[in-house]
């Protein structure tokens, strides 16, 4: 990855979570923001995705960081649970220590855990909230205590996955939690424009991380007019834009970047 020095991003300092694999979107969202020129503190949490069928990246956190070009004056990363209440001030405040400000927070994590209403838990339920929503809510929370209003180019970037748009009977705890995404954008954003912050939230459809089986990936590639899943570098040039000075009057939107998915062919 080549070293950008005065690319459109230079001198920002973001914050990505969820960027514990290679294969996935937040490695692709710190290796383009990095090469847009900003300085980039990864966060990631290998326990979940050890107990996930796709597994742990096998070169672990070492070899994802190596992969982005190792830890130095652009790069950080940290390991955090965000079942932990106090995780999101830690990883902001990781940020500032590293880069002496935070412009954007890119909260990418999620927890899955492919519970339906027959077997889901009240264990389950809180964990996906506290993960996926409360956190979210957090990390937007210590942006803003932290966040240096006199720099351009302040951004929350959220993710959720079209739980507006189509059910997903088979992951409650999860649609649940990242549909509450897509209700706190408009009211993060008011809380915070008049600070020249935006907020704005990604729907990235189907995306290929290595997470599908093969009969749904070719009857997700089927529904889709490329016939072929979303790239995770497709989605980290959109995250890109957003982060960027262009995107300055974008906010309180759920941008579903889904590339016409249909979903009543599934």
């Amino acid at each position: 990855m080549p070293a950008v020095e005065n690319g459109a991003l230079a001198g920002r300092v973001a914050v990505v979570t969820g960027a514990g694999r290679r294969a996935g979107i937040g490695f692709a969202i710190a290796e383009e923001l990095l090469t847009a020129g900003a300085s980039v503190l990864v966060h990631s949490w290998a326990p979940h995705d050890a107990e996930q069928p796709w597994g742990a990246d096998p070169a672990g956190d070492a070899g994802v960081v190596a992969a982005l070009g190792g830890e130095g004056r652009r790069l950080r990363h940290v390991s955090a649970d965000f079942a932990d209440p106090q995780a999101p001030g830690q990883v902001v405040a990781a940020a500032v220590a590293a880069f002496g400000a935070v412009d954007v927070v890119v909260a990418n994590h999620a927890r899955s855990s492919g519970q339906s209403l027959a077997d889901v838990t009240a264990a389950e339920l809180d964990l996906s909230w506290a993960v996926n929503a409360r956190a979210s809510v957090l990390l937007a929370q210590a942006f803003a205590a932290a966040h240096d209003d006199s720099r351009p180019g302040g951004r929350v970037i959220l993710f959720t996955s079209g739980q507006h748009l189509a059910p997903m009977s088979r992951e409650l705890p999860y649609a649940i939690s990242k549909g509450a995404l897509h209700q706190m954008t408009l009211t993060l954003s008011d809380t915070l424009i008049d600070r020249g912050i935006t907020v704005n939230t990604i729907n990235p459809g189907p995306v290929d991380t290595g997470w599908a089986e093969p009969d749904l990936a070719a009857r997700v590639g089927r529904a889709l007019p490329a016939g072929r899943w979303c790239r995770p570098a497709e989605v980290a040039r959109l995250v890109r834009w957003l982060a960027s000075d262009d995107s300055r009057w974008i906010t309180g939107q759920v941008v579903d970047a889904e590339g016409g998915f249909r979903r009543w062919v599934m």
